[in-house]
C-alpha cells in the first residue's frame, strides 16, 4: 500500500512532457519576439523613408517656386473630383504661388507650399476641403472644393 502511494506521487520534475512543453513555449516566445522586432525595425525604416522623401520634396518645391518667381501671393489651382462612392478614396490637387505655408482642412496629412501637390482623402461623407495659403508678410488667401459622397 505504501508502494502504491509513493508510485501515485511521482514527482512531476519526472515527466518528460514537462521538458518537451517548456521547450517548445520557449521556442515560441524566442520566434516571436523576432517577428514583432523586426516588424518594429521595418516599420521605423519605412518611416525615415516617407520622411525624406517629404523632405526631398519639399525641396524641391521650394526651388522651383523660387526659380519661378513672381511676388503675388496665389491658390493657382485646386481641385478633386466632385463626385466619389463611399469607402474609395480621392486626390486633392493644389497648387499655390510665393506661400510660406499651407493648410488643407480638414486632412491629417501633411502638405507644404507648392506648384503642384496631390494629397489623398477618404471621406466618409460630403466634405468641402479648405485651402489656405499664407504669405511671408502674413496676408492669406483660401479656396474651397467640395467632394460629393454617395
Amino acid at each position: 500500500m505504501i508502494a502504491e502511494n509513493q508510485s501515485a506521487q511521482k514527482s512531476i520534475f519526472k515527466n518528460p512532457f514537462v521538458y518537451s512543453s517548456l521547450l517548445v513555449l520557449i521556442v515560441a516566445v524566442y520566434v516571436g519576439w523576432i517577428i514583432f522586432s523586426r516588424h518594429q525595425d521595418t516599420r521605423a525604416y519605412d518611416k525615415r523613408a516617407a520622411d525624406a522623401q517629404g523632405k526631398k520634396q519639399r525641396e524641391q518645391d521650394q526651388a522651383a517656386i523660387e526659380q519661378l518667381g513672381g511676388s503675388q501671393l496665389a491658390i493657382q489651382m485646386l481641385y478633386a473630383p466632385p463626385r466619389i462612392h463611399r469607402g474609395e478614396t480621392a486626390q486633392v490637387c493644389f497648387g499655390v504661388a510665393n506661400a510660406r505655408t499651407v493648410t488643407l482642412e480638414p486632412q491629417n496629412s501633411q502638405v507644404w507650399p507648392s506648384h503642384n501637390l496631390c494629397v489623398e482623402v477618404r471621406p466618409a461623407k460630403t466634405t468641402t476641403y479648405t485651402l489656405t495659403a499664407t504669405g511671408a508678410d502674413g496676408q492669406s488667401v483660401s479656396q474651397e472644393v467640395t467632394v460629393e459622397v454617395h
